[in-house]
Parts: structure tokens; sequence; C-alpha cells
């Protein structure tokens, strides 16, 4: 992601209301894959990429651009399309605008399928796979990201947060058959540090580069790498939920300058730790700094029962951050029972929601009926490397990508169908939040400001935190507050301005 700078705000040293809370601001950005395949000759994935923009470069003039719904969407290095959701206050806004981000990813693949059928045959399609591996091995990522308090040391986040990022892949796991057999994670193998402020050079766990995107003294921003794509609603909506729980207690205790139990999670070797859930999942063992062993199920026990514990005392201040009596409790809820399912081994529960082991379940059913064995040997076969038959284990690998495929996929939207995964937010919703920005943030500004002046016909730039009307003269307008969604004198003229043009042009 560009680095952004940020300005100065009229609120900057002003009392902040959320600084005393656990108010978040959640994000998540999406890097996509493209390939095309039944073009009369090969169609470069970047030449796919470019054509998908190419609307967007008519329009705007740039690859990089900000909606109406306040989300930013660009074409990232490598030929990689790039949605990064607006700024949401709860994790079921971060997941309605991930969806959004779907629809709209999709359009763009399928309008210029359309276009370059005329090129290279009409039987081309594009695929575009949110997904974060390629079959030549290249990884490109999602990330999400999080408000902090700026109390919260680096320190808090190896020792308190990395073991819960590294074990919560037994419940966040997108899974991937590759190289002749099944992991839990598609991204696990390609991350090889904990913290960092690289994410090119190396690929790190947590991205250490202060971005904040609001007022510097008060918050930080914290930049997760390590996790998977997630065509699961539920996955998707449940990483943000749980995470959101812990850096709770974690903020909490660093504020009051006391030890916390979670310090007690810290891992002897994150990285180790990382690599041995990819390849044995819920049973694996992380060694802890302390010298003793856990699962990582074990571990996710550890952080619910904490969890738990600091609900008993804080879930109304928790609910009020989650904007619904009672919420906190219902995260802790749906984690314990997705805990209890992985425990039994109850594959075709989790399947309903759970990435890997919806593909899990379909893949060992398959192998089963090929192979003639049953389900339980087919799980240990994809387990094996080399264990499975060429063809068989190259026809998996496809409905692997296939699962990820949000333009010209099947599997993902059968099992949908079918009532066999979960879905949380409907075709219409996802449609409906392409033009809506999530409520109670800046991006509400945002958007109304991009969708005022594209309609105003004025030149117009923007950033996380900057507004720009480039015409008839340069004004600038700093959205340093994320949870400001009201106007003030400035921007509420800049409206006034932008709206009597629209009239005026409607009037002609």
């Amino acid at each position: 992601m560009p680095q952004l700078h940020d300005s100065t705000s009229r609120a900057q040293g002003e009392p902040n209301a959320h600084e005393h809370g656990f108010d978040r601001i959640f994000g998540l950005e999406t890097e996509y894959g493209v390939s095309v395949t039944g073009a009369d000759h090969a169609v470069q994935a970047a030449n796919a990429a470019v054509a998908m923009f190419r609307p967007i470069v008519e329009h705007t003039r740039s690859t990089n651009t900000y909606l109406a719904n306040g989300s930013r969407l660009y074409l990232d290095v490598g030929a990689h399309p790039e949605y990064a959701t607006a700024e949401a206050r709860m994790p079921s806004d971060a997941l309605l605008a991930d969806a959004a981000g779907e629809r709209i990813m999709r359009s763009m693949a399928l309008n210029a399928q359309e276009q370059l059928r005329d090129a290279v045959g009409s039987a081309a399609r594009i695929h575009l796979f949110k997904n974060n591996a390629d079959s030549a091995g290249h990884s490109f990522g999602c990330h999400e990201n999080y408000l902090v308090r700026r109390f919260v040391g680096l320190t808090d986040i190896t020792d308190q947060l990395l073991p819960l990022l590294i074990s919560r892949q037994i419940i966040t796991g997108a899974g991937r058959f590759a190289d002749g057999r099944f992991s839990i994670t598609q991204r696990a193998l390609f991350v090889d540090e904990t913290v960092s402020s690289a994410t090119t050079r190396s690929r790190p766990m947590v991205n250490t580069r202060d971005e904040p995107h609001a007022n510097p003294e008060e918050f930080r921003r914290l930049h997760v790498i390590i996790g998977d794509s997630n065509r699961s609603q539920w996955a998707t909506r449940m990483k943000l939920a749980i995470t959101h729980l812990v850096l709770c207690v974690i903020e909490y205790h660093a504020r009051h300058q006391e030890s916390s139990a979670l310090s007690l999670m810290a891992l002897a070797d994150p990285v180790d730790a990382n690599h041995a859930v990819d390849e044995h999942g819920v049973q694996a063992q992380l060694q802890l700094a302390s010298g003793d062993h856990v699962s990582a199920l074990q571990m996710q026990r550890r952080y619910w029962q904490a969890c738990a514990t600091f609900l008993d005392a804080h879930a109304h201040a928790v609910d009020a951050s989650l904007g619904q009596p009672g919420a906190a409790l219902q995260i802790l809820d749906e984690w314990r029972v997705v805990l209890d399912e992985l425990e039994r081994d109850d594959i075709a529960s989790l399947a309903t929601r759970v990435d890997w082991a919806a593909k899990l379940h379909l893949f060992s059913q398959l192998v089963a009926r090929r192979l003639g064995c049953d389900v339980d040997q087919a799980r240990a076969l994809l387990r094996q490397p080399g264990a499975l038959p060429p063809a068989l284990a190259l026809q998996l690998a496809q409905l692997d990508f296939d699962y990820h495929d949000i333009a010209n996929g099947a599997v993902f939207d059968a099992l949908v169908r079918h009532g066999r995964m979960i879905e949380e937010v409907s075709a219409q919703q996802a449609d409906e939040a392409r033009h809506t920005p999530p409520a109670g943030t800046r991006a509400v500004l945002r958007g109304r400001f991009v969708q005022l002046a594209a309609e105003a016909h004025v030149r117009h730039a923007c950033d996380w935190t900057t507004l720009e009307l480039l015409e008839p003269h340069k004004t600038t307008v700093s959205l340093l507050d994320p949870f400001e969604d009201q106007p003030d004198a400035q921007l509420s003229a800049i409206f006034d301005q932008l709206e009597a043009r629209i009239a005026l042009h409607e009037t002609r």
C-alpha cells in the first residue's frame, strides 16, 4: 500500500471521545490474482488487469481512485487489482464493505472479459482469484487494519497478539491444495518475519510502518499481513471480531499499566509456530517462550478464556464499541462453538463457515469416490505429499483455484446455493454497499465528496485523510478523525458549492 501522509486536523489536540473506550476502526485490503484461459493466444495477467481498469483510467486518468462508498480501488505492484474497504466501525460493516469489493471486482472482470473476447476469441475467460498464491508460487495478500491506541507497545503486539494471529488460522485459514498436499493456510509458508516495516523485501506477520491515518498522538494503525483471503463471510467477520476482543484486553491492561495474562502466550519462535499450524493444523504443537508446549487449539482456548474473563467485567463497554447490546458475548459464543467443533473434528459442521474445512470436506469426498476408500483415509492421503495420483492431484488443485474465482468460479457459489456454506451478506446487500459508505466514519464524508465531485465534473483528489478540490482553485480539507461523519463548516460549504454546480448543469 503506498504511503499516505497525514495532515494537520482541526481536531488534533482536542479531547477525543474515543480515546478512553474500545471504539475501533476496521479495514481490509485484498489483492486479487488474475489469469486468462480459453483465448486464441496467451494473454498476460498484466494485460487482463489493465483491461479491467481501462474504464476507470478513462474516467479518472488513474489506476488509483476512491469510490462513492469511501473505498480505494487501485492496480497494485505485479498487476494485482486491489480493493481497500472504507473505514468501518464494526466487523459486520467491514464484511459488508468487503463483499461490495468482491461485487465491484467481479463486474470489472466480466466487463473486461467482453472487451478481450473481441481481440482473443469468444471463449476467453478472465479468472479473478480472491486467494493468496498463484500456481507459480507467488504470494499476494489480504491485509487487516485495526486502529489501536498509541500506548499499546510493539512488545505487547509481539508477545500478546501474534500467538492469537497464528493460532486463529485453525478458524480463519483458507486452505490450499498445492504441491500434492493439503494445508489449512495459504499464506503461512510465505511469511518469514514476525514484525517489520517492509512488505515486499520480507513478509512479516505484522507491518510496523507508522501510518496511523488518524491523530498520531493518540492512535496507531495495526497492519496485519499474516491472514488469508476468505471466501467465507463468517470467517471474514470473525477474524476481525476475535482480534477486536483480544485488542480490547491488550489495550485495557496497557492503559492501566497492568500486567496481562496474555503475556504468558508469548511464543519461542512465532515463524516456526506459524509453519507448524500450516502443516499440522489444530494439533500443531507451539512452543511458548516459557518452554511449555500447547496445541493451536489449546492456544485458542486460552485466548477465549482470557476474553471471557475480561467480558465478565467489561462486556458493556465492549458492546458499546460494537454498537449493539450483547454483541461481545455473541462473538464469544460463536468462537466457543467453532472451537468445540474443532475439538470434535466435526469437519461437516465446520465446512459451513470455515474455508479450509469446506475444501477438505469436498476434496476428501471426491478422493474417497475416486480411490474407493473411506473419507478418513482420503483425508490422510490429502495430507501426504505426493500420495495421490497426478491426474487427481491436478483436478484438486484446479478445484482449489475455482473456489476462489469470483468472476467465473462455480465451486463456492454451488456450496452457498445448496446451503453448504453460510451466507451473511446477500448479493443485493453487497450491490447496495457498492455505493454506500459504512456509517459512523469519515468514509461517509469521503464518499459524498467523491460522488458530488464526479457528478459536478470537477477535478478532485483524495486519500484516507485528505479531500482536495482542484478547481476553480485548490481547496484542501483534512479528515484526521476516522470516527467523524459530520462535515465541518468548510466541508459543508464545499458540498453546497458542488450541489449548486450539479443543479446548474441539470437546468441547462
